[in-house]
């Protein structure tokens, strides 16, 4: 049948929509809209932190989802690190990406993996969105920073490797992202189109290496990026790229597993064609499953599937490759199934309440200046901390960070006595008040990626200013300059907060 014949809207047709669809939802339990879905054919659910209250209630709810359809994928955004769903109530006891780069040890990052994939198993899901493969080479990056392994390709790569083969040991599969790399951007691409200038042999030589090693080591799965690259493909970001998916992706890397988008209400993919039209155009380019958003609706998946359904008759998207689409989602929940039944959780999983970690190992991590080093060694009898909230990634979401989630997490632990008697003074950038201290009495700031803020900068220049010891840690990715950050703990997890606050306490 040529493209530009009609194609008759059928059930089955819907069907096959329906199993490239992986929309969110509001709530803690199934929604019956959502369950009718699934029953129906819908292929995949996201889950996001907005969904979980406890682990015995995200049980629940995956149990429900693969009631209503044994074959669903149930995804997550779990990196283990500062982006995490799991624990975006009390902040990751992970150490995230780049501390796990900074310590270089392979075999340390592989252990991560396969305790996240433990966790994961345990709440019922079967793919998370990492490990976070993109290269950092922009230190402006507001959107990946600490989820980065590095700098360094072949480092990266390793890293990248490593977390996939750790994870997918547990039976859960990997979705390495953003391909093809979303490091060395300034611009957020929840918020805007990123562009990305380089060339294909810059890709290949930088961006691409961490792709390969993750598909060398079985990635089951790939995410896509909401990002324009102009000497590649100068029309399209590459969620909507069949150039970049279908070319370089496919053709060139060799990966047969599911592409997945990364979420279609961004505005990076959305914000011209609007979701419904954008979904159809990722399918069409080369996307299997596509991630909605956070909030979807029955109405508007109906909206996504007409859309969808609109392009196959205009022969704009074959039937042959939504077809294709739908068989690779249902080939990932089968495979999922199968090492679920083929790789039993360990006794060591189940009784783990949380992963524990060495924090002197991770504060080994951290970048230390001479003021640091120090203040650490003689660290002051009473000193004041100024706390440093900027406005929030949004992929990181909510979570408590750094010590602040540790000390809330631990009211009664021995640190958190320790610490109690500090006073601690909150800033944000709609908040110009003074920060009233005592005189000449030493002070601590915390912030994260704190060269990227003007009102993080203004303050920290007007402390050091005053005559007065100021130790500053820079919990985010620093400037390459290290300017604001005497301490760089790259990753504000209540794991690297927890290594913090043992490293400053006498």
């Amino acid at each position: 049948m040529s493209l530009t014949q009609h194609v008759p809207i059928d059930d089955s047709l819907r069907r096959i929509v329906s199993t490239t669809l992986m929309p969110g939802f509001v709530g803690t339990t199934l929604p019956d809209w959502l369950e009718r879905r699934l029953r129906n054919g819908l292929g995949a659910v996201c889950i996001f932190g907005q969904n979980i209250v406890s682990s015995e209630q995200l049980r629940r709810l995956a149990t429900a989802i693969l009631t209503a359809n044994p074959l669903a994928v149930i995804a997550i955004d779990e990196e283990g690190g500062d982006v995490t769903r799991l624990y975006q109530g009390l902040g990751s006891p992970y150490p995230g990406n780049a501390i796990l780069g900074r310590l270089d040890d392979v075999s340390y990052t592989e252990e991560v993996g396969r305790l996240v994939g433990w966790e994961l198993r345990k709440a019922g899901c079967t793919l998370t969105f990492a490990p976070d493969v993109d290269i950092n080479s922009n230190s402006d990056n507001p959107v990946i920073g600490v989820r980065s392994f590095g700098v360094d390709p072949i480092k990266v790569g390793a890293h990248s490797a490593a977390w996939v083969r750790g994870l997918q040991a547990t039976g859960i599969a990997a979705s390495p992202k953003h391909f093809p790399g979303h490091g060395d951007t300034a611009l957020d691409s929840h918020l805007a189109m990123p562009i990305v200038d380089l060339s294909l042999e810059t890709l290949r030589e930088r961006e691409l290496v961490p792709f390969r090693a993750a598909i060398a080591a079985g990635a089951k799965t790939i995410m896509t990026s909401h990002i324009l690259l102009p000497q590649v493909d100068p029309a399209n970001p590459a969620t909507l790229s069949s150039v970049i998916l279908d070319g370089l992706l496919r053709t060139e890397l060799g990966f047969k597993g599911v592409i997945v988008s990364d979420a279609i209400d961004m505005t990076g993919a959305s914000g011209i064609l609007g979701i419904p039209a954008a979904a159809a155009a990722a399918l069409a380019a080369g996307c299997d499953l596509l991630c909605i958003g956070t909030e979807n609706t029955d109405a508007q998946l109906d909206e996504i599937e007409a859309a969808v359904i609109a392009a196959v008759e205009a022969g704009t998207l074959s039937r042959s490759r939504l077809a294709d689409a739908a068989e690779r989602v249902i080939r990932l929940a089968e495979e999922t199934c199968a090492d679920f039944d083929r790789i039993p959780i360990t006794d060591y999983a189940l009784a783990m309440e949380e992963p524990s970690f060495d924090t002197k190992r991770i504060a080994a991590s951290f970048g230390l200046n001479d003021l640091a080093k120090n203040w650490i060694a003689q660290t002051p009898d009473t000193f004041s901390v100024v706390r440093l909230e900027t406005a929030m990634n949004i992929a990181v979401g909510q979570a408590p960070w750094g010590p602040f989630a540790e000390l809330d997490a631990s009211p009664d632990s021995d640190l958190a006595e320790a610490w109690r008697t500090r006073p601690v003074v909150s800033r944000t950038a709609d908040d110009q008040h003074e920060i009233m201290l005592a005189a000449h009495a030493p002070v601590l700031v915390i912030g994260k990626d704190n060269h990227r803020h003007p009102f993080v900068r203004d303050v920290i220049d007007a402390l050091r200013a005053e005559e007065r010891e100021v130790l500053v840690v820079d919990m985010g990715w620093p400037s390459d300059d290290l300017a604001y950050a005497d301490i760089a703990t790259f990753g504000a997890s209540r794991l690297a907060g927890r290594a913090l606050l043992e490293l400053l306490t006498p």
